[in-house]
């Protein structure tokens, strides 16, 4: 397994080992103590599971007094991956970054808490698996704008304007969220 830092500190890019042969593969997903040994502590309380057709875009959600941190794969199809730091303080606060993973490379990424997340499905059909520190709070959701130039996120091309629920058509551009809607960075 190796794990890459991205461009924003605590975001991980990490390519597990895949053992492949003529019968298929084997993938270990998760291994408390060794993703431990990399920089990744937490202990997940939930796993999800999102199908989207293409050109879904899901996102850019967080939880505020019920912070997740993400570990995402891909099972079938393939994504674009973003993370945005929202914690004030941040000294990358408003930055992203993003990557692609699918079912080819089986790459995760790893999103601390404090980070906004999203994802545009490229392929006809993809499934999404992401564990989470923390468990699902429906009072507790924000969404911040999909295309916010402010953040400036390159989504990939696509053919037509992507398919968004009802809640992310029409969320609030990060400037315009109540500084007390945004997570503070923690001092470690």
């Amino acid at each position: 397994m190796d794990i890459l830092d991205l461009e924003i500190p605590g975001v991980k890019l990490i390519r597990p080992s895949v053992f492949k042969d003529g019968r298929g593969f084997f993938q270990q997903t998760y291994h408390q103590a060794e993703y431990a040994k990399t920089g990744i502590p937490e202990t997940f309380v939930q796993d999800n599971w999102s199908r989207s057709e293409a050109g879904v875009l899901r996102g850019l959600h967080y939880q505020l007094k019920n912070p997740q941190a993400k570990l995402v794969s891909v099972l079938r199809g393939r994504i674009f991956d973003v993370a945005v730091d929202i914690r004030r303080g941040s000294p990358s606060f408003g930055k992203w970054c993003g990557t692609m993973l699918d079912e080819e490379n089986h790459y995760q990424l790893y999103i601390p808490a404090g980070f906004a997340h999203g994802f545009m499905a490229l392929d006809e059909l993809n499934d999404i698996v992401y564990k989470c520190t923390g468990l699902y709070a429906p009072g507790d959701e924000y969404g911040i704008a999909w295309n916010d130039a402010s953040i400036g996120i390159e989504w990939p091309e696509f053919p037509k304007p992507p398919s968004l629920s009802a809640k992310d058509a029409v969320a609030l551009q990060l400037k315009d969220i109540p500084p007390e809607n945004l997570p503070v960075m923690e001092n470690k």
